[in-house]
């Protein structure tokens, strides 16, 4: 069973290389739904067997093999709770993308398809990967086949926002590079073990200046991709000119590999560093969350407002994790899950919108209810889940992350209660504008298909189910984010807690 790491990873790239020569449109659109339908099928199974109880512990799945032994390099996978919520998320996601690309993508259908599914292939990996050289290699992997969905299939100014997501990538990844090598030579030093293994360099001795230069490196790169103020320029413009599918991944899956980062690598990494550096993270976390809801509020384009509140939401959950505490941190996961879900089903309405329209300019829209009634309800729903409506998914999470804030800063919880407010009135506002209000002359303006109700649906369930019943994620969460809290404890007032 443990194999089914590397077919969840490698599939899809294996898959993709026939795709590049086949010139069937429609074969090549039916094999990459028949992949990434597989993926998902894997993660739901392991899923279900982890409910089971059939899989139990900290590692649900995990593969280890020396690579390149010379260099302390491991083929190194490991799976946990955490890994298999994102993991799932990125099946579903991608299977979703290839339907809502179905039609809007009629040239050069072979590679996209193919840079779609080398992409599943890099976001697998990072969330899979226990040896930090590994985790690096599938960091750049993601890199690539993003670059030309952007610049090659996008729209308005797309190979400037292609090249912009490029350049403030790769020089956040160059950063982390550096820390990367820092921290295997300092570990090989220091212990005479030379190993890129994540379990063997949390213990690494370092002076508190070293640890501090090393920690930034991480910061930087993983804050570029989630991304926080003021490092979030590229993304407004790529989320404005990628496909819809674009923006899906990258909203509801290339973000959440920061966050990751920062939970899974940078904090337990460095926690000293980590705790010395709280005061910024809650800084830049706070800002950024009206700073979003600001700009948010004075959009035009509805990709733009949506990007613009993934900078937002994003921020609360670093914050979630910047706390560390087992409350903060599960609810931060289960809200990259929630933001996942519903800020990529708004990515898909808008594309929806603009394949009947051609154009995402609010002021082009108003009193759709009327013409629309079955597509105004499902644009309603999740904008209404966005805001984190009790009932619905996003308030599972923020409601936890909340919680842990308010444990160890009750001050963090006002404004992080007050940036909810900024929320409301921005995503509201977009609803009565699109929804409401007198009726614009929409000309061959149809409702839901039945495509596009197999797209919106499944997710409406998960909104629906994860606001009545988060149990079922976060026991999926406990084991991990315990042993990970208890392993690690950091105090913004001190330092690692003994």
């Amino acid at each position: 069973m443990n194999g089914a790491l590397t077919f969840l990873i490698f599939l899809p790239a294996l898959s993709a290389i026939p795709l590049l020569f086949e010139k069937n449109p429609k074969a090549v659109r039916w094999f990459t739904l028949f992949v990434t339908s597989c993926e998902l099928a894997i993660s739901l199974l392991i899923y279900r067997l982890c409910r089971q109880g059939i899989f139990t512990g900290r590692a649900l799945l995990k593969t280890d093999y020396p690579w390149i032994a010379r260099f302390g390099i491991h083929y190194a996978l490991m799976m946990d709770g955490i890994s298999l919520l994102l993991v799932t998320l990125t099946a579903l996601l991608f299977a979703l993308c290839t339907l809502v690309s179905w039609r809007q993508v009629s040239e050069r259908v072979s590679l996209f398809h193919a840079m779609l599914l080398f992409l599943e292939t890099g976001i697998m990996g990072v969330f899979l990967s226990a040896d930090l050289f590994l985790f690096y290699l599938f960091w750049e992997v993601m890199l690539i086949p993003m670059f030309f969905l952007i610049g090659v299939f996008g729209h308005g100014r797309r190979v400037y926002s292609a090249v912009k997501f490029f350049v403030f990538t790769i020089t956040g990844s160059l950063l982390m590079l550096l820390s990367i090598i820092g921290i295997y030579i300092i570990h090989g030093r220091q212990t005479g073990v030379y190993s890129f293994m994540l379990r063997d360099l949390a213990h690494t001795p370092a002076s508190p200046a070293i640890s501090a230069v090393l920690f930034l490196g991480f910061l930087l790169g993983f804050a570029v991709k989630v991304p926080l103020f003021p490092l979030h320029t590229w993304l407004p413009d790529a989320h404005t000119d990628a496909p819809t599918a674009g923006s899906v991944i990258l909203a509801g899956l290339l973000l959440k590999t920061g966050a990751y980062g920062l939970l899974r690598v940078a904090f337990p990494l460095f926690p000293r560093a980590a705790a010395a550096f709280m005061p910024l993270i809650f800084t830049i976390s706070v800002i950024g969350i009206f700073y979003a809801a600001w700009i948010a509020f004075a959009q035009k384009d509805m990709k733009r407002l949506i990007a613009y509140s993934s900078v937002s939401h994003l921020a609360y959950v670093v914050l979630g994790i910047a706390v560390w505490n087992e409350v903060s941190i599960a609810g931060s996961v289960l809200q990259m899950v929630n933001h996942g879900i519903t800020t990529g089903a708004l990515f898909i309405m808008v594309g929806m919108m603009d394949e009947r329209m051609h154009t995402r300019d609010i002021s082009a829209y108003g009193g759709l209810w009327s013409k629309a009634p079955a597509m105004s309800a499902f644009f309603l729903f999740f904008i209404l889940s966005s805001l984190g409506l009790p009932g619905l998914n996003n308030f599972a999470g923020e409601f936890l992350i909340l919680t842990g804030l308010f444990r160890a800063h009750p001050w963090l919880c006002a404004a992080g209660f007050v940036g909810m407010v900024a929320t409301l009135i921005y995503l509201l506002s977009l609803a009565q504008k699109v929804l409401f209000g007198p009726s614009k002359e929409y000309h061959g303006f149809s409702d839901l298909s039945g495509r596009e109700l197999a797209i919106l649906i499944p997710l409406a369930v998960l909104v629906v189910f994860i606001g009545v019943y988060p149990a079922a994620l976060l026991r999926i969460l406990d084991t991990p984010v315990r042993d990970m809290v208890s392993a690690v404890s950091i105090s913004s007032a001190g330092g690692v807690i003994p």
